[in-house]
């Protein structure tokens, strides 16, 4: 039997369910006392479960994204594409299972599709390496991408890793030239790329399929330059609870924090508690923000696009000098 997964914030709902599975388990259904009270606690449940993901810290978002049962690129897949066909392959060296790519229409629109895969079982994570992935992994997304640009099909990425693959190999195989080649690369495809972090967005591992025309972030995901216990092990030469708090705050990673600074265009809602709640109800607002921006994105001439996508990311990190007042105060 499957223990289930609770996080730490989440203990105070857990009671409350139980509670209700008891009285489910003991009680009459035909009792008008017995549905009151069964009302009661379900009201009071989903009242404190939008308290609890409306005040979540930095640290508690990033736990949220990496939960298990958290949707991952092959769910997404299944509830919101149709006529998928997956490619495979970097006509290098092998196929990545961490990085997944193919044909597939979400609403009515063709489209290349391109994700991170973490493992949903332990087989399954180890061969996805957790959705670190290696070099041909990179190239994998790379080739598929100019493919969709020879077709003259929009390019829809789904970002959920915590970097990538750090391993000897994937640096003997040129780790860090793939990347930046993607990086490159992807500025200048003349066709419409949009990108969805629905889960981690760690360092360069995110970024090497999310040079993007447009960039959204789920509600609960994270998209920073590195993670918040690399962040600790670095600062505070220690990754524990506190540091880990700490960093997260301190990387403003979180969906409000991107939005506010620039990095992303528009933050995706999640339903009530996180999208492993409600798969369908996240994939269902994810298909509608990607459709409406490709309809957009449509509309653009390809050859316009490279420039106004290297505009918008030559603008992150903007700012601005001032010159101090002759009576020093700087206003």
């Amino acid at each position: 039997m499957a223990i289930p997964y609770t996080l730490e914030f989440e203990k105070p709902l857990v009671e409350i369910e139980a509670q209700i599975e008891a009285l489910e388990a003991e009680g009459d259904d035909k009792d008008a006392g017995f549905r009151k009270e069964v009302a009661r606690l379900r009201k009071s449940h989903q009242t404190l479960l939008k308290k609890i993901y409306a005040g979540l810290t930095p640290w508690e978002t990033v736990r949220v994204a990496r939960h298990p049962k958290r949707p991952q690129f092959r769910d997404y897949i299944k509830l919101l594409c149709k006529d998928f066909c997956e490619l495979h392959g970097d006509r290098r060296f092998s196929d990545d299972p961490a990085i997944v790519t193919g044909f597939g229409r979400v609403g009515a629109i063709k489209c290349m599709l391109i994700g991170h895969h973490k493992g949903r079982d332990t087989n399954e994570k180890l061969a996805c390496h957790f959705g670190c992935a290696h070099p041909e992994g990179y190239r994998k997304a790379l080739l598929k991408m100019k493919m969709a640009e020879k077709f003259g099909l929009p390019i829809v990425t789904f970002v959920d890793t915590p970097g990538a693959f750090p391993g000897i190999g994937a640096e003997q195989r040129g780790q860090a030239e793939a990347i930046a080649v993607n990086l490159l690369e992807m500025s200048r495809i003349e066709t419409p790329i949009v990108s969805v972090v629905v889960g981690e967005g760690g360092s360069g591992g995110a970024l090497g399929i999310a040079v993007a025309d447009r960039v959204a972030m789920l509600e609960h995901a994270w998209y920073s330059v590195i993670s918040p216990e690399g962040c600790a092990a670095i600062l505070w030469k220690e990754a524990n609870a506190e540091t880990n708090n700490l960093a997260a705050t301190a990387l403003n990673l979180t969906a409000k924090d991107n939005k506010r600074l620039g990095i992303v265009d528009e933050i995706i809602k999640e339903p009530v508690g996180g999208a492993h709640r409600d798969p369908a109800h996240a994939a269902r607002n994810i298909e509608k923000w990607i459709t409406d921006q490709l309809i957009e994105l449509e509309r653009v001439k390809p050859t316009l696009l490279p420039g106004r996508r290297y505009e918008r990311f030559r603008k992150l990190g903007e700012y601005e000098t001032l010159k101090p007042a002759r009576d020093g105060t700087g206003d």
